[in-house]
């Protein structure tokens, strides 16, 4: 296996059309806020040759309108899609406090126990993320990579480079046009993953 070096920068969405919810693959579009808070997240770009998107409208139209600026790729990656969650689709954290105020603490804590009911499987959302990862990396030559997905998805592929369980995840906060990057090395068949940066956010995007 030939020696390569990969980065990925890894960014979520901006705020959708209508606020903070827990909407899984409710496919709401960017507020105008949100498309203001990506913009400005990728300026000035920074050298990405291909990108690869969730295909839910929150990513994919912004990831579709840089691959235009920049005249580069842009691929959407079905596995990439947030986790479904359930009887929580669309609601908002205060609706679901009211009810129980610590219930959404409790998941946090514990999002295998304490998962919303219907919820598709953490280990099964980790896993079609993780995969479609390892596909991502067999298939680059030494590229720089921006994937636009969701605040879960960006959790699952951090905890594969850092080594956390998925049931770690909400140990790592990802905001709206967050911004992290991963340095993948590979020696014969060995990787060595770097986090270089996480959740890098400017101000508008705070």
């Amino acid at each position: 296996m030939m020696d390569r070096i990969i980065t990925i920068d890894l960014l979520r969405h901006g705020e959708p059309l209508g606020g903070r919810r827990y909407r899984g693959q409710t496919d709401d579009p960017l507020s105008d806020r949100g498309w203001r808070q990506m913009w400005q997240a990728v300026d000035p770009p920074t050298g990405w040759q291909r990108i690869v998107s969730s295909p839910l409208l929150r990513c994919a139209a912004f990831a579709e309108a840089l691959g235009a600026r920049l005249s580069v790729p842009v691929q959407l990656e079905p596995r990439f899609m947030e986790m479904a969650f359930g009887t929580w689709e669309g609601r908002l954290p205060a609706e679901i406090c009211a009810e129980d105020a610590l219930r959404l603490f409790r998941f946090r804590r514990d999002p295998v126990a304490e998962a919303p009911p219907g919820a598709e499987p953490l280990a099964q959302f980790h896993a079609r993320c993780v995969a479609a990862w390892q596909e991502l990396l067999g298939q680059a030559d030494c590229e720089h990579l921006l994937i636009v997905a969701h605040a879960g998805v960006i959790r699952m592929l951090l905890c594969e480079v850092l080594g956390l369980a998925p049931s770690q995840a909400y140990r790592l906060d990802v905001g709206n046009a967050g911004l992290s990057r991963v340095r993948m090395e590979q020696h014969g068949g060995d990787w060595l993953p770097v986090l270089q940066f996480h959740n890098r956010l400017l101000p508008e995007n705070g």
